[in-house]
């Protein structure tokens, strides 16, 4: 049972700055540990107040240790736990021990118990309890009588204790030098431990708030050339070419899925795979992630709604986190919603002609994208077909400025699809929007800059997305306005005023989905974090801040796309991605049952 005020490497008081030495400490664990999920199982940094026999005193943040007891016999014996058991996670796990004073006898045993042992007993005297005295130099492995085993220690002498948890071993250093193996057949879950016995004696422990004396990272590194070399052995043999066929399918899959369409056609040339959805739907999907990611998710939601009729319709909780996003995106100044009224860029204006009086699902904007009018063709599974269908939503039109009093209450909430407002414009593009554009000009894997950054007025690039010419035949300008002001809607009063409405309607779609569905957690908290970014002047730097990242639009983008997918009958998930998750939970499973191995058989080894 963790202790009160025990340290772990994510724990603490978020608003408190860390002390050095806890710092240090911390980068020290996650290099000799990384493998170890410290809010699942923390390590021990320090002796447990509360594990402990009576006669043990504790001092210097519970790193020192003095006898206090009377020390005539050995009933006299006083021992004291670590915070926290070694988790096999960490593959090898090596603490160390000072003698700042060996006291009267120098009847001190440096080892591991299981929790429930007797503190009233030097360990190593117990079932589960191991330890290595420095009086006689003996190893005492739950049994009080004791082997030899090392050297004796005293005042000065640093003792390590090393706990290999893939062979179950344990072997002990003196002053840098290791003693060689103590025991064997270790049981899981042992938790550092020290026992004194008589008046003076004096320890300090060192978890790793200070460098060790041994070489202990040495000793790691064998054992992980040692873990990696048995998996590169792993016999494949007459299997090779089956291996190597699921592993094509495996790559294939995730270029598909992730919409790099030329390179996955390139890929499926060249390995003569097939591939499973039409290419018209993978750049289909390719140009609503790209929107996505740019920012324009309400551009994005017109798109899926148009491309994907009833797909968000049959999914409330996709469509609330797109419409939170969007709103996000609104204070971020990048939605088409609140760019319209930006008055920086003339043409950004043609871009979008039906501004300021646009529906948040701007089908007067988006001419590359078809109209919803009668004449216009329709589109399922994200084929544009030439068959007319009007789409209708059963949730509230978030409407634009313009027909905001319509909309001002619940019971005047328009049902239905509004129409484009351009349909005459959308109709000259008709016929040409969905035609396979050249892969130079819609392929996703163009240039790839990384968290957002901005090149320059004329790159549009955000996290994960892509250096385009074109995106979506939007007209360049409509994306110079990404460069960042810093200001709530691009420092537009109207653009502020359309957020706000938007804002009030988010909150009515959100009553109607709690009267249809129930309370949802989680729609409340997107929610209040959307809206509490007008709480602050600059909204960028404060508390959820964060949200206004680019690098957030992406689980909206892959939640979209896999719904997308899934609505197609394809995998919402590629097996690729399926596989390293896989492997990854099977070496959070080794770890949860004591094989150690799992730490140094890292998949991120393998990706780098």
């Amino acid at each position: 049972m963790a202790d009160a005020g025990a340290g772990s490497l994510h724990g603490g008081d978020a608003a408190l700055p860390c002390p050095p030495e806890e710092q240090e400490l911390s980068q020290r664990l996650r290099r000799l540990y990384p493998a170890v999920n410290q809010e699942e199982t923390p390590l021990p940094r320090s002796w447990s107040p509360k594990d402990k026999y009576n006669y043990i005193g504790l001092s210097q943040g519970n790193l020192r240790v003095h006898y206090k007891g009377h020390g005539k016999n050995h009933k006299d014996a006083a021992s004291v736990r670590a915070t926290h058991p070694i988790p096999a996670a960490c593959g090898i796990y090596y603490f160390e021990v000072k003698i700042v004073s060996k006291g009267r006898d120098g009847y001190m045993g440096i080892g591991l118990s299981a929790q429930g042992v007797n503190m009233n007993r030097l360990p190593g005297w117990d079932k589960h309890s191991y330890g290595y005295h420095g009086d006689d130099g003996h190893s005492f492995c739950s049994s009080g009588t004791g082997q030899p085993y090392g050297p004796t220690f005293t005042t000065g002498d640093v003792i390590g204790c090393c706990v290999n948890l893939i062979n179950n071993t344990c072997f002990y250093t003196k002053n840098g030098h290791s003693l060689g193996i103590a025991f064997t057949d270790l049981p899981s879950n042992l938790y550092p431990t020290v026992g004194l016995q008589t008046p003076g004696e004096i320890v300090d422990a060192n978890f790793g708030q200070q460098p060790f004396v041994f070489d202990i990272e040495d000793y790691m590194r064998e054992w992980r050339a040692k873990i990696q070399s048995t998996i590169k052995r792993f016999p494949i043999g007459d299997r090779l070419g089956e291996w190597q066929a699921m592993l094509q399918n495996m790559v294939s899959s995730y270029l598909v899925h992730h919409g790099y369409c030329s390179t996955a056609t390139a890929f499926a040339r060249v390995t003569d795979t097939t591939i499973q959805e039409e290419q018209t739907s993978i750049k289909n999907r390719q140009r609503i992630q790209k929107l996505v990611l740019a920012g324009r998710v309400g551009e994005a939601i017109e798109a899926t709604q148009q491309l994907y009729p009833g797909l968000l319709e049959h999914n409330p909780n996709l469509l609330f986190m797109l419409k939170c996003r969007q709103f996000v995106e609104m204070v971020n100044g990048t939605d088409s919603e609140v760019r319209c009224f930006s008055t920086r860029s003339p043409r950004s204006q043609d871009s979008y002609p039906g501004s300021p009086s646009l529906s948040p699902r701007h089908g007067s904007s988006n001419s590359h994208i078809h109209s919803t009018g009668a004449d216009s063709p329709t589109c399922s599974n994200g084929v544009m077909s030439t068959k007319s269908k009007q789409s209708h939503s059963k949730y509230p039109t978030l409407s634009s400025s313009s027909s905001s009093s319509s909309s001002s209450s619940p019971s005047s909430v328009n049902y239905s699809e509004s129409n484009s407002t351009d349909s005459t414009k959308s109709q000259q593009h008709s016929s040409t929007s969905n035609q396979e554009t050249s892969d130079s000009e819609m392929e996703m894997e163009a240039e790839h800059y990384p968290n957002g950054v901005l090149e320059n007025s004329s790159t549009r690039i955000m996290n994960g997305t892509y250096k385009h010419e074109d995106i979506l035949q939007t007209d360049e300008s409509s994306m110079e306005d990404s460069c960042p002001q810093r200001q709530l809607c691009g420092g537009n009063h109207a653009a502020t005023e359309r957020m706000i409405q938007f804002g009030r309607e988010l909150q009515m779609l959100s009553e109607q989905l709690c009267r249809e569905y129930g309370k949802n957690t989680m729609h409340k908290k997107m929610l209040q974090d959307a809206f509490s970014l007008l709480a602050y002047s600059d909204p960028w730097n404060c508390p959820v801040g964060q949200q206004l990242d680019p690098i957030q639009r992406e689980p909206v983008c892959a939640a979209l796309n896999s719904a997308i997918l899934e609505s197609q009958n394809l995998p919402k998930q590629p097996p690729l991605m399926l596989a390293l998750g896989q492997a990854s939970e099977c070496l959070r499973l080794m770890a949860r049952v004591g094989l150690g191995s799992c730490s140094f058989a890292r998949v991120d080894d393998y990706l780098h």
